[in-house]
């Protein structure tokens, strides 16, 4: 395949449709933490959200470059994509591992918009990051999967049509291997019954629409079950380096988002008969973070390059992940020290976009995971937990 990083066009198209969302409309969605149904609905309409779908399932079939420059324009602009854009990548475990019959019959309706494919249940309160370690169960009788259990930080639950879900098939000390015993369904939210499934918001400090989930006899149908039974830990995994990818390329769309109001806020604040930006200690904070979002970029269309040329770089995806992530909050520094007091103040936007920037240093998965990686994987240094 060959690579092309820019999409001018897409990106300036993205960039005009985001215009129609501007500070006030995100300000009042996190005010009254309310889904931007409106902001996601015209993403739809202009096929965005269904640009990783091969045409045959009624997609646009184009490469992940054009999904992370679509995400980093989102956030470039001062919008934010964490309302769809697990439709982007959490679709990629049913592309790859599901059977014909499932492609046919999930992805065209994802791709025309009258599905939605926004949640992700993996995490349970138990287990936190030890994945292996669910507890969440489904038991087979009669070609129905029985789930009961619990998931937590399952976001966008509430506004989802589908839902992926991990949970345990088989004990884990039956297990031959610590991952396997794990098989991975795709649920239909709106044709379970409703007392097998209760969906509870959790208020966070930004908006975000996640919730936890509580399944009592939740009967999901055998034909539901993706790839192979205890091998859902695998198919997940296969995912998550264009997860990575994607999330970084939306912490550079906000670092740029950052530096841009910084350095245009400099020159125009005057203390003291002249611009603040006067002063090293404005003009280095911005600069240092317009550096380290550089360096961090660079790594990121490395990541993208291999990914679109059918690598499977595991490395560079964490890297892209942990450096785009720490130029983001670099830059989100920056921005609301350059603003002073009024970085604080709801009508710039500085603080909700400061708040929203503080979640990728945790999820989706947190630096001290992407280290740990790093050391054991990379650097082939003993396991640390």
């Amino acid at each position: 395949m060959k690579y092309k990083l820019n999409h001018i066009d897409i990106r300036e198209a993205v960039s005009k449709l985001c215009l129609k969302f501007d500070g006030k409309y995100w300000q009042n969605c996190d005010r009254n933490n309310s889904y931007p149904e409106e902001f996601v609905q015209a993403l739809t309409d202009a096929g965005y959200l269904s640009s990783l779908i091969p045409e045959e399932y009624g997609g646009l079939g184009l490469s992940l470059s054009v999904g992370a420059s679509i995400l980093e324009e989102i956030h470039k602009s001062g919008s934010n994509a964490a309302a769809c854009h697990a439709q982007m990548y959490t679709m990629g475990t049913l592309l790859r591992h599901g059977s014909d019959e499932q492609k046919k019959e999930y992805l065209p309706k994802i791709a025309n918009g009258s599905k939605r494919l926004q949640a992700f249940g993996v995490t349970e309160p138990t287990s936190g990051s030890d994945t292996t370690s669910l507890k969440c169960s489904a038991v087979l009788k009669d070609d129905i999967y029985y789930i009961n259990g619990q998931k937590v930080w399952t976001s966008r639950a509430e506004y989802s049509d589908l839902m992926l879900l991990l949970v345990r098939t088989s004990p884990k000390e039956k297990s031959q291997k610590r991952t396997d015993g794990l098989s991975v369904f795709i649920v239909d939210l709106n044709s379970v019954p409703s007392d097998t499934v209760t969906i509870k918001p959790i208020r966070t400090m930004m908006n975000h629409a996640t919730t936890e989930i509580f399944f009592d006899n939740m009967p999901v149908p055998a034909k539901n079950l993706i790839g192979e039974e205890g091998k859902g830990f695998k198919y997940i995994l296969s995912g998550m380096n264009a997860e990575r990818i994607l999330i970084a390329a939306e912490c550079i769309g906000d670092a740029k988002w950052f530096i841009n109001k910084a350095s245009n806020y400099s020159c125009e604040r005057k203390i003291f008969d002249r611009p603040i930006g006067k002063n090293q200690g404005i003009q280095f904070p911005i600069a240092r973070s317009y550096s380290q979002m550089r360096s961090a970029e660079l790594m990121l269309n490395e990541a993208i390059r291999l990914f679109d040329d059918g690598d499977n770089p595991g490395e560079e995806a964490n890297l892209a992940k942990l450096l785009c992530a720490d130029a983001q909050w670099s830059a989100a520094e920056a921005c609301i020290q350059t603003f002073g007091g009024f970085g604080f103040a709801e009508e710039y936007d500085i603080e909700r976009k400061y708040r929203e920037a503080r979640l990728y240093q945790v999820a989706p998965i947190s630096t001290n995971m992407i280290l740990s990686y790093i050391a054991e994987h990379v650097l082939k240094m003993p396991r640390s937990y």
